[in-house]
């Protein structure tokens, strides 16, 4: 953030050469002016290059009202926050107005007045784009008050008549004016109170118990949407839909790069989590949103990976506190405290009933198999399979360390087999060579080259 302008009067804005835009203007000129200079101006956002961004990007230059269609956990709302970054960085308001009217158009009769008054002294503050965006939960308990406004009974009992405008206490949207102002889960809101933002959206002015405030609004009105919330709970009423310019779907990540990199950004990581491990978990995900056993029509949303990392971040953590390990770092073991707690996070079709952990289990196994097959195919494990056959065994287990692993690791003679497979990981430590050797040790049981048994929180492969 840079520092705020110091210009503090309207004259001296005058003298400036400042230009008010409209928000429309300001937001146009700023994306084109980072798409002719090459900048991304959607940060942190992935698998929208190609579909959502250009839509939305046209949308923008047109100067419409946007609302976004997708399912839970689809990035719809950082979508949404992540407009903030084309507004202008500092704008000028008039001080003290309620609506942060631009000194060189003021709105309500407070405002005029005040400019009228001081004249070119008019005292003038500056804005922040980051106070620009508001954004609401559409919850049934919405009433018009909130978005709208209503008569406020405290300045009424000041001795002000119910006649005199200054009695209108304003809502979300008019306070919104000069901004951006989203609004969640738009279904949700009951159908009368949709019916209050028609005019708003539209006529851009706004009625409020009878009085018809003619205040050219300059606000743009972005919304999400589950498409299932049209039948579940809500809709949106067919004029409300009309008034916006832009209905754009989103979708999950197309790639298992773009998987990852939502996992990488957003999980907050106690513990070292490697590479191959997020792509299990990325895997693990997207094969959950193609199985016939799930409900597609709810999702399975980002926030599922995102917190299968986290927790196999805090099983790492809770590992090296219990055992005086060192460095925490996840493990394949750790994977199954993540099943454990997120299969709640999922719907499931009505006739599984019973048979949730199977499913998970199965499309687990699934997931670490292909993972196997990505990152470690080419290295021959013919001497690991021997060695087991004959007679060696290794134990893992939620509370065994990295340490103790290596050691009961059998020993291959002059082979460099281990020194293959953690080279290969990018493993520099104890964590990470028993993480990506517990890998390696799980893909042979999964290809059906070894054993494995597990009980009592302990794992044996033999």
């Amino acid at each position: 953030m840079t520092d705020a302008p110091t210009i503090s009067t309207l004259g001296a804005l005058r003298e400036s050469g400042h230009v008010a835009k409209t928000l429309r203007q300001e937001m146009r000129d700023n994306l084109l002016a980072a798409l002719a200079e090459g900048r991304d101006p959607w940060p942190g956002l992935h698998g929208f290059d190609d579909t959502v961004i250009p839509q939305l990007e046209r949308a923008l230059i047109a100067g419409h009202d946007v609302v976004l269609l997708g399912e839970r956990g689809q990035g719809k709302t950082r979508l949404l926050r992540t407009m903030v970054g084309l507004l202008d960085e500092w704008t000028p308001v008039i001080a003290g107005s309620e609506l942060r009217e631009h000194p060189y158009e003021p709105l309500t009769a407070a405002s005029r007045n005040a400019v009228a008054l001081h004249g070119d002294d008019l005292k003038v503050v500056w804005v922040h784009r980051s106070e620009r965006y508001a954004e609401k939960l559409a919850t049934p308990d919405t009433s018009v008050a909130d978005l709208i406004g209503d008569v406020d009974p405290m300045k009424v009992a000041e001795g002000r008549s119910l006649g005199d405008p200054e009695t209108i206490h304003f809502g979300l949207i008019p306070r919104s004016h000069r901004g951006i102002v989203a609004i969640n889960e738009l279904p949700d809101l009951a159908e009368r109170i949709q019916v209050a933002m028609l005019n708003v959206m539209e006529e851009r002015d706004i009625q409020i118990r009878g009085y018809v405030l003619r205040l050219p609004l300059d606000v743009l009105v972005v919304a999400s949407a589950n498409p299932e919330d049209y039948t579940n709970r809500g809709r949106i009423i067919t004029p409300l839909k009309d008034r916006f310019g832009a209905e754009i779907r989103t979708h999950y990540p197309t790639e298992l790069e773009d998987e990852m990199a939502v996992i990488r950004q957003e999980a907050d990581l106690v513990a070292d989590v490697p590479d191959y491990l997020v792509e299990i978990l990325a895997r693990f995900t997207r094969s959950l949103r193609e199985s016939q056993s799930v409900d597609q029509r709810s999702g399975v949303s980002a926030r599922f990976s995102i917190a299968g990392a986290e927790t196999i971040a805090a099983a790492a953590l809770h590992r090296a506190t219990i055992t005086g390990e060192g460095e925490p770092v996840a493990r394949v073991v750790d994977l199954e405290t993540a099943v454990d707690v997120l299969g709640g996070k999922v719907e499931f079709e009505t006739g599984e009933e019973g048979r949730e952990r199977d499913v998970l289990d199965h499309l687990l196994r699934t997931s670490t198999a292909e993972t196997v097959r990505h990152v470690l195919r080419g290295i021959d494990f013919a001497l690991l399979v021997e060695a087991i056959e004959h007679g060696s065994s290794v134990s893992t287990g939620e509370q065994v360390t990295a340490r103790d692993f290596l050691a009961g690791l059998p020993v291959l003679g002059e082979s460099d087999l281990y020194d293959q497979v953690t080279d290969r990981l990018g493993a520099t430590n104890d964590g990470q060579r028993a993480s990506a050797l517990e890998l390696a040790l799980e893909g042979l049981y999964l290809a059906r080259k070894i054993d494995k048994d597990s009980a009592g929180g302990e794992t044996v492969y033999g």
